[in-house]
C-alpha cells in the first residue's frame, strides 16, 4: 500500500462557528457535533479567533480510492504506529484516509511504516 506525504504543516483546532472558516481554501476537515465544531487545516490557513488550538502535525494519505467494503487498512496502520509509541489522529473522507502525527514522531513513524512494508512517497 502506498502513503502520500502530506508537504504542509497542519493545526487540529476548534472554532466558535463556522464562519471563521475559509471555505475556499483547498485542504481542510470540518467537523461539527452536538459539543465541538472542529478543524484540521494547513497551519497557514488556521483562523485567528480558534478557541483551542494544537499546531505541530504532519500527515500523509493513503494513495487510491478505498472501496468501502475493504477492512482493517486503517486500523493496520494504527498498529504499526501504536506499536512504535506514537499516536495519531485519523480523517477520512469518501475515497480515503489520512493519518497525522505530531511533527516531532513524524520521521519515526514514516520508517515504522516503510519496515512494516508500505511504500512512502
Amino acid at each position: 500500500m502506498e502513503l502520500l506525504r502530506l508537504p504542509y504543516d497542519l493545526t487540529v483546532c476548534k472554532v466558535a462557528d463556522m464562519t471563521a472558516v475559509d471555505l475556499k481554501r483547498d485542504f481542510f476537515f470540518l467537523g461539527k457535533t452536538d459539543e465541538e465544531i472542529s478543524l484540521v487545516c494547513r497551519t497557514a490557513d488556521t483562523p485567528a479567533d480558534t478557541t483551542e488550538r494544537e499546531d505541530g502535525w504532519k500527515g500523509f494519505r493513503i494513495q487510491g480510492v478505498l472501496d468501502f467494503s475493504l477492512i482493517g487498512i486503517l486500523s493496520k496502520i494504527s498498529t504499526v504506529l501504536a506499536e512504535n509509541r506514537i499516536g495519531i489522529f485519523a480523517v477520512s473522507t469518501y475515497n480515503t484516509d489520512y493519518v497525522l502525527v505530531k511533527e516531532e514522531n513524524f520521521e519515526r513513524a514514516i520508517n515504522a511504516l516503510k519496515e512494516a512494508g508500505y511504500t512512502v512517497v
